[in-house]
């Protein structure tokens, strides 16, 4: 048995580094993306609110899994065509942005409005009071709620198999399905877990040197 972990853990590493790829892109740009989309979404411009909330709708309440597929096969249709590994990227960057601008938006609106008429009373200006006053402290009340959303982007990673991503489970199904044997899927349940500890470690650290915001 050991001699054949060793020989499918190459492929199984392989697909855990796309999967890592998904991960980290997805939320460089989608936790940036939702913060800025958040102070859209409870600004006082209604057709920008209108036309956000219909973007948060569309991808709040539509499967990813279905927006995958879109973007790959749908879009080309219409001229507009990605790589495989791109079009998954997009799909879920616009995906997560959805959910982290509705995180972030529920940050906003807790706290209270006293917060910017105490800024305009120290002569600051709108950019530095939410970069200064507002932002550290949107972040703590929100971090619980984007660690959650980081755990189900690991798992969710892996619906990328739906167009041909070689991701870890997609590794794990071709050695299954090669050598009839479930040992592979075991594996790909061993580094998901791993994955997700480190992820909730790391999380919970962050979390605890954000204490002293409170």
């Amino acid at each position: 048995m050991i001699q054949y972990i060793e020989q499918i853990l190459p492929a199984l590493l392989s697909g855990t580094k796309m999967t890592l790829s998904i991960f980290f892109w997805t939320l460089i740009c989608s936790i940036p993306l939702g913060a800025i989309l958040a102070l859209g979404l409870v600004s006082n411009f209604k057709p920008l609110v209108w036309l956000l909330n219909i973007y948060d709708w569309l991808m709040r309440g539509t499967p990813l899994l279905l927006q995958l597929i879109f973007v790959f096969y749908g879009l080309p249709i219409m001229g507009i065509i990605f790589e495989r590994y791109d079009a998954a990227l997009f799909a879920f960057i616009l995906n997560y942005t959805a959910y982290f601008a509705e995180i972030f938006r529920g940050g906003f609106q807790s706290v209270p409005r006293g917060q910017f008429e105490s800024a305009r009373v120290l002569r600051l200006s709108y950019s530095q009071t939410i970069r200064k006053i507002i932002i550290p402290q949107v972040f703590k009340i929100v971090l619980p709620s984007i660690g959650n959303e980081v755990i189900n982007l690991v798992k969710d990673s892996s619906l990328v198999y739906v167009i041909g991503l070689g991701d870890l489970l997609r590794a794990g199904n071709v050695a299954t399905a090669r050598d009839v044997t479930l040992l592979p899927l075991v594996l790909v349940g061993i580094i998901y877990l791993a994955l997700t500890a480190i992820c909730t470690v790391v999380l919970k650290m962050i979390e605890k040197r954000s204490s002293v915001w409170r």
